[in-house]
């Protein structure tokens, strides 16, 4: 029978490896000077999703984001990226859950996913989902920062 030591260790993991799949896009989102540019690759991503949605979405992509593009394609690429250090650090990972979990929402409703049965087995559905259990499930609480500034305080560390 597992011990709760060892639930931990496994919530760990996957913690780990949910928070390093994000801070992999996010740092490669970074490290791209085609990224953030006013016709760089966010952009161009963008335009060719508008073709494919419609009604709030396309309106709040077409008349907001795309003007200001590269204020957006910044949030992106910094939201992935701190959301990837924060799981992977177990540091803030409850925050970091509900970031990754809003992020991949995002992408999902951007690709209209969720007017096609199979959407709703997607990558972006997968990583909303696994994203949100770091938010529901104490993941920083073994091998986190979490665990440490929670003994710190006093409190169980599952913050």
């Amino acid at each position: 029978m597992a011990t709760v030591k060892q639930y931990g260790a496994w919530l760990a993991v996957f913690r780990i490896l949910i928070g390093a799949t994000w801070l992999i896009h996010g740092y490669g989102k970074l490290t791209d000077p085609q990224w953030a540019l006013p016709n760089g690759d966010c952009y161009q991503f963008l335009t060719g999703m508008t073709a494919h949605t419609e009604g709030f979405y396309h309106d709040f992509v077409t008349n907001t984001v795309l003007p200001n593009v590269t204020l957006f394609a910044t949030m992106v690429e910094w939201g992935e990226t701190l959301t990837g250090a924060s799981l992977v650090l177990g540091l803030f990972s409850r925050i970091g859950g509900l970031v990754g979990m809003l992020l991949a929402l995002q992408y999902w409703t951007a690709k209209s996913a969720f007017a096609h049965l199979d959407g709703y087995a997607s990558l972006d559905m997968l990583t909303a989902i696994a994203s949100a259990l770091n938010l529901a499930l104490p993941t920083g609480a073994v091998l986190g920062l979490d665990a440490l500034f929670g003994r710190r305080r006093g409190g169980r560390g599952s913050a």
